[in-house]
């Protein structure tokens, strides 16, 4: 690993995205326009079904004449239309065949001319072969006359060209464009007779092979006897002859099971492709069957139903599929009457994908999921509501296609123990291999589709999300104050209306509030997708940019937000070969088995139905007491004004309350679904490379509650070591975590009276558990440890439960060993010590000396004075080397205060000021070689994304005339540069930080403004500074464990992590823990900020940044521009010269004089430091506000005030990249003798 490490990772170079006004063959190569897109979708749409092959076919000639050999054309698209055609001979327009299969030819021979770089597959073949086969005189009566010249495609020529392009004849023959076994067996004989003209014999033995396989009966389990069935018992005696709902289902699921084994024999997918198959039909089922057991119970009793969730469900269900087929059915005909050239946004083809149906339920199932998301309560933002919905139907449709094909998934072998490291040539050319043979099977197997726009997504989403609400109501019932009778009315179940948030109106849709309270309450089973939920199998491998984890919902390797630019990365990294141990450690994450602890869960679901506060479970009625208004309150405005703070913080918590509650119902109904089964959780990654399951609601990198219901389903002995550990992690779980090991063993060993008794009496002994930081686990933690001490033998004890190892503040961690910081090394257990240093303590001390001193001086210190505690400040020393700003660092510290209740609403905002500007004092005093560090990575990334691409700098200078009338420079348009950098495993990151540029799209609801993101605008530039520090250390964090998870799976151990928090069995942390510390000495030994410069300098070589955005006074400061710093010097004759001279005039010795072309001249780092200067003594001192004003704009706004002759020059990226942060002393190779490293 140490040598693979050593060498630089290939780096995935791409252009820079262009503004969006302009264009390049090679731009569109990698980012695809809005329009184009709408096309696709809109292609893709009419040929499914065949919806209208004519207006697909109109669109596709139409983008193959404007963008010819455009390669998002691809070959699966060419086939497509090649079956829309031949269907629509043989069975839509049989009477114009002579038309359709004249057009199929000329098609595909246009794909084997390669005319519009468009290469045959095996399932171009199979479609050529089976044309022949319907529409030849040799293999069909329904030979066409006047048909196409046929001869240069027959048989004989057609498997020719097959061998010559090393297609596989099996891969021709099993392809999915073949839906019946006659067509295959036509196809066999023509190829047979073909094979002899040829004089293959190889080919004709393979050919009889696959004749041979294919009459095999792949199931050869003989007919088994009904199970008899389970009846309820009504009465004492009685059996009733109905059989019960739930076997119903079983039943039927066994059945689709065993005929899933005819189709893929001994795959493992079966149960899992029937668990995604089936979601939204076992859901309308399940509400049908609730519906009517509420009639039948109820006995129409309105109250009843009014009560039951499921039951409005059900209700909503059928009106709105009642109306969706009405409505739609009408909107298709009144596009048929529209011009062909009407508008590209038909809705009508991607509405009739799915079934009502299934589109009434999507859209009923996605709002109740977004119900409290985006900071709305009992509802969301509008925009994002019609974006879910219209995405969720555009990947219905999609796990729709790939189910539809009955693809088996390919799974590759993971390395154990014995077999080799990772970490070699050998190794990593073998992953790629396997990797690509995967991919290439699993892309020729499934049929085309295109990706929809936002545009599209919204407007789908509103068509539906419109009639929801219009045919929605719940019936609510109440007692009249004035005539004391009960009154009932129907009222919508969602509405649209606005809200005013921070300052801007925004629409929202809203659930009726005894919606929101009954999701709270209510079984929430039938709001669950596949794609939330664990899987059942092993993830499929990740073969591609997008394909791995679920075997048929798709999901991307990477999750960014509206990022074209990462997904071009992502994608040509992938295609390059360059991310093989990336996606190779997303796969062992993912083959990590999990299964639901029992004991736990029969807890958690006591203290639920009881509805009272424990274990940080949330109470049903959130109990605590309003605040009371006082007597002064309409007298006194500050009274008033207090009452009123109180009040809304109230509001807020009782609002937390409510969502957390519903968060929990789908957690424990999770699990409840999933409580005997070996689950799996599919990982993917975020646009850093840190790795996250993809089911959302219940995984290990969830809450105390999800992780204390969570066991390895594999058990191993304890062993004395395992022991040990256990009583480690129990102490670490309670709280008690920075005291040594052995003090840790002694904590636990002096409260196994507590331990015991929380084990046997969770709920009605002492409770000693519920006052654990993480009380679920630390419960959980108190089972295991007692059934282990009370087994024969507690050694031989076998242990499902992951024990963590935790970094002590990684991110500190890491900047210590980036720059060899000694100080910084021991205060986070990097260096060799006798006791665990505890920085968030030591940051605490040093805040309470600082207040103290302020006693008498500042009325917060008094007020703050001994409150001072450990927890108070750990997420804000954790987050500043994140990049956390004073705001976050403000907001942090007022939740602490506002969770500690010893200071009063009123005082917490402007005592968590106070506090904030000390903590962050104390840590800056504290962290200097992470400081430097930091301002060398902010400086880089300010200059990157001011700089220019060589290429474009004559269209940098040009000048446009606004609609105004004023004029105005090109430049800001053209800075476009990303921070771009690959990790040490070959992962190019992309900050996707670009100014937002919202369209506005006119929907049903209201105009909703939404990013485009195929519209690419010009960067961020304090973002991209700003996000940069924090990222990168991300981005190695995410390395070290993908590092870790990997040697881990090598030597044979569970592994499984929560970013810096790595698990797996007791038995075998001291193993994981050195393998810990050797990948990160590894990666530290790689002089990773070396790299990262070499990475810039040829990443960015022909960059130029424009010299009027150097002139920020922090700017300079960081690059060493400024007349005191001594990193570059200018003599004082250069100064002088410039004073009176153009800057072109002036040379550095030994420099060659700038180069002028069309007008831009490119200067030297010296000669852009003495103007810089110059200009600065020149200008008279600028008010405060006039300097931070130009800080905030980062000198983009300060070209009026340089000289006309200045906005020409520009100077090389590479030239004013900052100096590399000098290395201290400390050797990362101590790492392996500190105990408390990772602990």
């Amino acid at each position: 690993m140490h040598d693979f490490l050593r060498t630089p990772a290939p780096y995935t170079l791409l252009p820079t995205p262009l503004p969006n006004d302009c264009t390049s063959a090679e731009n569109e190569l990698f980012f695809m326009d809005s329009p184009t897109q709408d096309l696709l979708s809109v292609v893709d749409a009419c040929l499914h079904n065949l919806y209208d092959v004519r207006r697909a076919k109109q669109i596709f000639d139409d983008l193959r004449a404007r963008k010819p050999g455009d390669p998002k054309f691809d070959t699966r698209l060419y086939n497509s239309m090649l079956r829309a055609y031949m269907d629509m001979a043989d069975v839509l327009e049989p009477s114009r065949r002579a038309i359709w299969m004249d057009d199929a030819w000329i098609l595909f021979q246009v794909i084997e001319s390669g005319e519009e770089q468009v290469q045959p597959n095996a399932g171009t073949y199979a479609l050529g072969l089976l044309m022949w086969s319907k529409f030849s005189r040799e293999g069909s009566p329904q030979y066409i006359a006047d048909s196409a010249d046929l001869t240069s495609h027959t048989p004989t020529t057609l498997l020719r060209n097959i061998i010559d392009r090393q297609i596989p004849i099996t891969a021709v023959i099993s392809d999915r464009a073949f839906t019946n076994s006659k067509d295959v067996e036509q196809v066999i004989q023509l190829l047979s007779k073909a094979a002899v003209e040829l004089d293959l014999p190889s080919v004709l033995q393979e050919l009889g092979q696959a004749e041979a396989l294919g009459a095999l009966d792949t199931l050869q389990t003989p007919e088994l006897p009904e199970v008899v069935p389970v009846h309820p018992i009504s009465e004492p005696g009685n059996v009733e002859n109905e059989v019960p709902f739930k076997i119903e289902n079983l039943r039927r699921h066994l059945a689709q099971f065993t005929l899933a084994r005819r189709v893929l024999p001994e795959d493992a997918a079966a149960r899992q492709k029937l668990l995604e198959e089936s979601v939204y039909d076992d859901a309308v089922e399940r509400l049908r069957v609730q519906a009517e057991k509420l009639d039948e119970l109820g006995l129409n009793n309105s109250e009843l139903k009014q009560t039951d969730l499921q039951h409005w469900m059900w209700d909503w269900h059928t009106k709105l599929t009642a109306r969706l087929k009405k409505d739609i059915l009408q909107l298709v005909k009144q596009e048929e009457l529209s011009p062909p050239k009407a508008s590209v946004y038909r809705l009508g083809p991607f509405l009739s994908l799915l079934k009502p149906e299934k589109l009434s339920l999507l859209t009923i199932l996605e709002l109740m999921r977004l119900h409290g998301s985006g900071g709305v309560s009992e509802g969301m933002k509008t925009a994002r509501g019609l974006l879910a919905v219209g995405k969720a139907v555009e990947l219905e449709y999609k796990a729709l296609v790939c189910r539809k094909n009955k693809i088996s998934v390919p799974m590759t072998s993971a390395r154990g123990p014995g077999q080799g490291s990772y970490f070699s040539r050998f190794s990593y050319n073998d992953l790629h291999a396997r990797r690509l043979t995967a991919f290439k099977y699993m892309e020729d197997a499934e049929e085309w589709t295109s990706d929809w726009t936002q545009n599209t997504k919204v407007k789908v989403g509103s068509f539906l999300v419109d009639r929801l609400i219009d045919c929605a109501t719940v019936t609510r019932t109440a007692v009249s104050k004035v005539t004391g009778e009960e009154v009932s009315e129907e009222h919508p179940a969602f509405f649209h209306s606005y809200e005013y948030m921070r300052g801007h109106k925004l629409g929202v849709i809203k659930l009726n509030p005894i919606i929101a309270q009954r999701m709270a309450k209510d079984g929430l089973r039938e709001t669950l997708h596949p794609r939330h939920m664990p899987m059942l199998t092993k993830p499929k491998p990740w073969v591609s940019h997008d394909n791995g984890g679920y075997m048929y919902n798709k999901a991307p390797v990477m999750r960014f937000k509206e990022s074209k630019e990462q997904l071009a990365y992502i994608k040509q990294a992938c295609e390059e070969g360059n991310i093989e141990l990336v996606l190779a450690g997303l796969d062992v994450l993912g083959a990590t088995p999990w299964r639901i602890n029992r004991r736990i869960f029969d807890v958690v679901l006591e203290v639920w139905n009881s509805g009272e506060r424990m274990g940080k479970l949330p109470p049903a009625v959130y109990d605590i007491p309003e605040p009371p208004r006082s007597e002064d309150a309409d007298t006194d405005p500050q009274a008033r004004s207090v009452y009123l703070q109180r009040h809304r913080a109230w509001l807020q918590e009782r609002a937390n309350n409510h969502s957390d509650r519903c968060s929990v119902n789908y957690k424990i109904e999770i699990a409840r679904a999933f409580i005997d089964d070996t689950i799996y959780f599919p990982h993917n990654l975020d646009f850093r490379g840190r790795a996250y399951p993809i089911p959302p609601h219940l995984n290990h990198i969830g809450d105390d509650l999800s992780r204390g219901l969570l066991l390895f389903a594999d058990k191993k002995p304890l062993g004395v070591r395992g022991l040990r550990w256990l009583k480690i992690h129990l102490a670490n779980l309670y709280g008690y975590d920075k005291a040594t090991f052995d003090e840790r063993v002694a904590f636990v060993e002096q409260r196994l009276d507590d331990i015991f008794d929380s084990a046997e009496n969770p709920l009605t002994g002492r409770r000693w558990w519920g006052k654990a930081d993480d009380p679920w686990q630390c419960l959980a933690t108190c089972m295991e440890l007692k059934a282990a001490l009370e087994s024969p033998d507690p050694l031989a004890y076998e242990c499902a439960l992951p024990v963590h190892q935790d970094g002590t503040c990684n991110g500190l961690q890491h900047y210590a060993a980036l720059g060899g910081d000694a100080q910084g090394a021991k205060q986070v257990n990097l260096d060799v010590a006798e006791r665990p240093s505890d920085v968030y303590t030591y940051v605490a001390n040093m805040v309470e000396d600082a207040i103290n001193k302020d006693i008498g001086k500042d009325k917060y210190a008094a007020l703050l004075a001994g409150k001072i505690s450990r927890k108070v400040v750990k997420q804000t020393v954790m987050t500043t080397v994140y990049g956390v700003t004073f705001i976050g660092a403000r907001e942090q510290i007022h939740k602490q205060l506002r969770d500690r209740g010893d200071i009063s609403e009123e005082e917490q905002y402007i005592a968590s000021i106070y506090l904030a500007k000390k903590v962050l004092q104390c840590i800056g005093d504290l962290f200097k070689g992470a400081q430097a560090i930091q301002d060398y990575l902010t400086s880089c990334a300010r200059l990157i994304a001011k700089s220019v691409p060589g290429t474009r700098l004559t269209e940098a200078m040009k000048v446009e005339r606004k609609k105004s009338g004023k004029t105005a420079s090109r430049l800001r348009k053209e800075q476009m540069t990303s921070v771009v950098w690959t990790t040490p495993l070959g992962l190019p990151i992309v900050q996707p930080y670009r100014k937002v540029k919202r369209r506005q799209i006119e929907t049903g609801l209201q105009s909703v403004y939404i990013s485009d993101p195929n519209v690419q605008s010009e960067v961020n530039t304090q973002k991209q500074a700003s996000a940069f520090p924090p990222n990168f250390i991300h981005s190695l964090d995410a390395t070290h464990m993908l590092l870790t998870a990997l040697e881990c799976q090598t030597q044979g151990l569970t592994f499984a992590s929560v970013h810096d928090s790595y698990w797996t069995h007791p038995c075998d942390i001291d193993q994981m823990s050195e393998i810990i510390r050797n990948t990160f000495i590894s990666l530290h030994s790689s002089d990773v900020l070396g790299r990262l410069d070499a990475e810039f300098r040829e990443r960015y070589a022909n960059y130029k940044v424009p010299v009027v955005s150097l002139r920020t006074e922090s700017l300079m400061r960081s690059l060493g521009l400024t007349e005191n710093d001594t990193l570059v010097t200018t003599s004082e004759e250069e100064a002088a010269a410039l004073e009176s001279a153009d800057v072109s005039s002036v040379l550095v010795e030994g420099e060659a004089a700038p180069a002028a072309e069309n007008g831009v001249v490119t200067i030297s780092r010296e000669q852009v430091k003495a103007e810089l200067n110059k200009k600065k003594r020149g200008t008279a001192r600028r008010t405060k506000a006039a300097a931070a004003a130009a800080e905030a704009e980062d000198g983009a706004g300060a070209e009026g005030d340089v000289p006309a002759k200045f906005q020409t020059k520009f100077v090389n990226l590479t030239d004013m990249l900052p100096r590399l942060p000098k290395k201290g002393e400390f050797d990362v190779s101590k790492i392996r003798q500190s105990l408390y490293f990772f602990s």
